[in-house]
């Protein structure tokens, strides 16, 4: 099984979901993506996990990112999930889920850890960008809940920095100064960084973000 790794073109897949049927690169179009993985249907960290991500579509579509889910159950079993989400997580389900019974998807993203455990999926995330690469990978255990808060700072700084020669420094927030890029030299920091910078190091230098108005 080839592993995926980062710069990898995210594999082509078509398959059924709960809002119909999927063509993964034509239903990405030139958004980002982010698709992750549950162990099975009925489980109650996923049952948490489902519900969060729907109260915070509205986050990932400012960011103009799609969120597609993923278990190893068949659709039928997806639908009377999604009503125990709406109803435990007082929230209504707002993107699809894919029935991957042949475990198809799982097998091509490399979702499932034999060791682990040889039927059902880990948590894996896979962030897509709009060029659709894979920009990050996080494999959680069974056991332990995504942080979607998380994800959400990792998806600002992943298209801050697709688009700027800058990097975000530990637990950086959207809002918070950046890391000029080693490449960029002290005499071409004033056109590219009108903002300004600090220099603590010759190879640490600061400025504000420069997406921000």
């Amino acid at each position: 099984m080839a592993t995926i790794r980062l710069g990898d073109i995210a594999p082509n897949f078509t398959a059924k979901s709960t809002e119909g049927n999927i063509n993964f690169h034509e239903w990405l179009g030139d958004s980002w993506g982010i698709l992750f993985s549950h162990p099975a249907d009925y489980t109650p960290v996923c049952t948490t996990e489902l519900g969060t991500v729907a109260k915070y579509k509205p986050e990932f579509d400012k960011r103009n990112v799609k969120v597609v889910a993923l278990s190893v159950d068949g659709l039928e079993s997806h639908k009377g999930w999604v009503n125990d989400i709406n109803e435990t997580q007082n929230t209504t389900v707002n993107f699809p889920i894919i029935a991957d019974e042949d475990k198809k998807v799982s097998e091509l993203y490399d979702m499932i850890h034999p060791n682990a455990n040889d039927k059902l999926t880990v948590r894996s995330v896979f962030v897509i960008g709009d060029d659709k690469k894979v920009k990050l990978i996080i494999t959680y255990p069974a056991s332990t809940g995504r942080n979607f808060d998380e994800l959400l700072r990792v998806i600002d700084s992943l298209q801050l920095t697709a688009y700027h020669k800058v990097a975000t420094p530990a637990n950086w927030k959207n809002g918070e100064d950046v890391v000029i890029s080693p490449a960029i030299t002290n005499e071409q920091i004033p056109s590219m960084f009108p903002k300004g910078h600090k220099e603590i190091k010759p190879y640490l230098r600061m400025t504000p973000q420069p997406n921000l108005d």
